[in-house]
């Protein structure tokens, strides 16, 4: 099984900006050390508590202190930038940091119609560009754009032998069989909605067409809190659990479980709470492998980026810590 990190650089309640984003590249050292594969960078705009806002610098900072973990988008918002300027962001970091170099996109406005409109200077809505934005960026990567295209003679700079894979964050059979069509990784947002899977992957598997992978490739992120103990995990859930509340208020930085009462929620938020358990996993390292395992089986992947939003970073890289050795344990054990 191959792990990764998707990051969405949550800011506990209580520390400043700058200590988060250091603790960022910390984690990223450490993950490195405990045999992650991959550490990829969200982007959220107009928040008070997600701090990748840029994850290309993020991801440029991580490589520079890392030595061979791959670092990735998760996902760059391709309906607000130019396909071009993504390229050649993006090649730039290739040629950088050869072969280590993820491009995960997506088709998200970025946030309120207020926020997409400041992120474009007020452009007309591109969402339904999505489909051409993906053509023009991959043909741009590879110097391929059609020879009737209007872009034809636009070369990307620098002029690399070599481009980072793209992934396509879906979550729909529409986004499947775009990515299927073009030959490229489909990374399916668990964490967002579980619903959908099943057609989903099964449209992208039957469409797919040979591109920069040369079969379907998939990978799973999912919510994951892991403890020593069922009841430790519980309880370092529940700031995760209140977190993702926050978020439908417009809240988004992590408070402290010594602030959070369960007294305090509602039938609703109780109901709620439940409802989003089915997005993440809950539990020791032997409950958290089993559950992957059987995520592993029902996506037919052994490909995940694991999400931790808690408010302690001691207690982030002790989950992240304690998943990593029970499967590289499995791992060990296969090999004896």
């Amino acid at each position: 099984m191959k792990i990764g990190i998707l990051d969405q650089v949550p800011m506990p309640q209580g520390t400043e900006p700058s200590d988060v984003l250091n603790d960022t590249v910390e984690l990223a050292k450490f993950a490195e050390q405990l045999g992650y594969k991959r550490y990829w960078l969200a982007e959220h705009h107009n928040t008070n508590g997600l701090l990748s806002a840029a994850p290309e610098i993020l991801m440029t900072r991580i490589a520079s202190a890392t030595e061979s973990i791959k670092v990735g988008s998760g996902g760059v918002l391709l309906p607000q930038y130019s396909p071009l300027k993504v390229a050649e962001t993006f090649k730039t970091m290739e040629a950088l940091f050869p072969g280590r170099v993820d491009l995960g996109v997506g088709r998200s406005p970025g946030g309120t119609e207020r926020t997409r409109a400041a992120l474009t200077d007020s452009r007309e809505s591109m969402m339904g560009a999505f489909p051409r934005h993906l053509d023009e960026l991959y043909g741009f990567m590879h110097n391929e754009l059609p020879k009737q295209h209007e872009y034809r003679m636009v070369k990307v700079t620098p002029r690399t032998g070599s481009a980072p894979p793209v992934w396509v964050l879906g979550l729909s059979p529409r986004s499947a069989k775009l990515a299927a069509e073009r030959g490229m990784g489909l990374t399916f947002g668990h964490f967002i909605n579980p619903d959908k899977w099943e057609e989903t992957l099964r449209i992208y598997r039957e469409h797919f067409k040979p591109g920069q992978f040369s079969s379907p490739t998939v990978n799973v992120s999912v919510f994951v809190v892991c403890a020593e103990t069922q009841k430790e995990a519980e309880h370092l859930a529940l700031t995760q659990d209140m977190w993702l509340l926050g978020i439908e208020k417009g809240d988004s930085q992590v408070h402290s479980p010594d602030q959070l009462k369960k007294s305090d929620l509602s039938s609703a938020d109780v109901e709620k709470i439940r409802h989003n358990r089915r997005r993440m996993i809950v539990g020791t390292p032997e409950i958290v492998k089993a559950s992957l395992e059987e995520l592993s089986e029902r996506y037919q992947t052994d490909d995940f980026l694991l999400i931790t939003n808690i408010y302690s970073h001691e207690d982030k890289k002790r989950s992240y810590e304690l998943i990593a050795r029970e499967i590289h344990k499995q791992k060990s054990l296969e090999t004896v």
